[in-house]
């Protein structure tokens, strides 16, 4: 990845925000790499190297810096400039608790290894594991300094087999052991007294948290999800571990506070990888928010709500489900089904303080169920088993395939239309460009009045927006609501 070292340079002079997590700042008469924002005294021009992601200022053998902690920075949008393989090997690394071997990878990928490493060596400079590798230590590195977690528990939450293997990558990679940067911590805090583990998901503003907040809270699934006094709270059930996590804001400090309680340590970097998709936070608003506002429909929008954020899911096949679930019905109705759907389907288990939680059905559970007396059509209920039963023989992947042919393998079930599949990229697999043209709010937001603009029509217009019609649907449905 190419950055432009004059632009870099004045930013980092500057150090102005806007450009944090975009770039870092590798000091080679020092070993450390730095934000662009670190308070140090700013090194000479000729001293530095910068980098598109602090994985591979990691991985080029720089250490972080203590003041400014790289590891805490917003999401870096370069991984979206990345070729698509390489983008969807990236998501799929991290989903994964543990590293895939390079074949591995590239069989569920659909390429040869050889043209896997490649492409990493391309766009990336490094191999997958040497990526794999420095993204971990630096989720390591966070907990590290943030919490009172026992360096062997770090080790295994972010993802390495063994505790010899997570010291050696990790004194590889900051010269110095794990066990040296906790003693170096200012502070260390574990959250709570009652055994909750806290982390922090860091952005860069604006964030519309509010907004996010109110499209969850409409659609959370009962005994699942809820949303009071400004925080999400949700169950879940991962890698054989079961939990609850709540998500706050911290506007001043510009980041999401997730407190997990549970026995999920070993869990812990999947869950920061779920929540950064469900609320988005790795998005090049101000890209995105570029090639829109050249829409005067969209850019009416975006003055009055900067920052767009696309919500995402917690699962894809959860979200699957409840999108076959609303088809042509309200979403309170598709909300009370889906609740009904977990009630006689899901599991539960109690926390430590007695309260029980509800878990949305796996893939298995469902396996041979009929869905009859959830309040569904013969017809719809007949879509959720051969959706279920697509899954379970795996002629649905979920591992992130384009959007063409994502539609493609999901269409040729019975009851599952363009909009039904788009739906599910947009939110499900939070796919950028995915755009369901014969929505009923797109076309009536575009049509400027009672008569509602054609799908070939809003199809046309939205070719302007790519490679972000999805934000571009999320702002057309924002402008009914501001009508209303």
């Amino acid at each position: 990845m190419r950055l432009d070292p004059e632009t870099c340079a004045r930013a980092r002079l500057a150090r102005d925000r806007r450009f944090d997590g975009r770039f870092f700042v590798a000091v080679r008469t020092t070993g450390i790499f730095c934000r662009p924002v670190c308070p140090a005294r700013l090194p000479l021009e000729r001293n530095v190297t910068y980098y598109p992601t602090a994985a591979e200022a990691a991985q080029a053998g720089f250490r972080p810096c203590l003041r400014c902690r790289p590891d805490a920075a917003p999401g870096s949008p370069a991984w979206g400039l990345v070729s698509t393989t390489v983008r969807r090997a990236l998501q799929l690394m991290r989903s994964e608790r543990e590293a895939a071997s390079m074949e591995t990878l590239a069989e569920r990928l659909g390429v040869s290894s050889r043209y896997l490493r490649r492409l990493f060596s391309e766009h990336l400079g490094a191999s997958p594991q040497a990526i794999w590798q420095a993204e971990r230590a630096l989720f390591a590195f966070g907990l590290l300094r943030d919490t009172s977690l026992p360096v062997a528990d770090i080790a295994f939450a972010a993802g390495f087999g063994s505790l010899r293997r997570f010291n050696a990558v990790f004194k590889q990679i900051y010269q110095r052991t794990p066990t040296e940067v906790r003693k170096g911590s200012v502070s260390v805090s574990s959250g709570t007294s009652d055994g909750t583990l806290r982390l922090f998901l860091h952005y860069r503003p604006p964030l519309q948290w509010e907004r996010l907040l109110a499209f969850l809270g409409q659609r959370a699934l009962p005994g699942v999800e809820q949303v009071i006094d400004g925080v999400y709270q949700r169950s879940f059930s991962l890698d054989g571990s079961r939990g609850v996590l709540r998500v706050g804001h911290e506007f001043s400090a510009h980041r999401l506070v997730v407190e997990v309680q549970g026995q999920v340590g070993t869990s812990l970097y999947q869950i920061s990888q779920r929540l950064r998709r469900l609320f988005d936070l790795d998005a090049d608003t101000d890209e995105i928010e570029k090639v829109l506002g050249c829409d005067p429909l969209l850019a009416e929008q975006i003055r009055r709500s900067p920052g767009i954020r696309l919500p995402g899911a917690w699962d894809p096949f959860e979200y699957a489900l409840r999108a076959i679930l609303g088809q042509q019905i309200s979403v309170a109705a598709a909300t009370t089904i889906a609740g009904r759907l977990v009630d006689r389907y899901g599991g539960s288990f109690r926390d430590d303080v007695g309260n029980v939680h509800k878990l949305f059905p796996t893939a298995t559970q469902l396996a041979g169920a009929d869905f009859s007396g959830l309040g569904l059509t013969r017809k719809r209920a007949e879509t959720l088993r051969s959706f279920v039963e697509a899954t379970l023989a795996g002629r649905v992947n979920f591992d992130l395939p384009d959007l063409e042919d994502w539609c493609e393998q999901v269409t040729v079930l019975p009851g599952i239309g363009d909009w039904t599949a788009q739906y599910i990229a947009m939110r499900g697999l939070s796919m950028p460009d995915a755009f369901p043209a014969s929505d009923l709010g797109i076309l009536k937001a575009l049509g400027g009045g009672p008569d509602k603009a054609r799908p070939k029509e809003a199809l046309a217009r939205a070719e302007a927006w790519r490679p972000w019609r999805a934000y571009g649907a999320l702002l057309l449905w924002q402008s009914l609501q501001a009508e209303n």
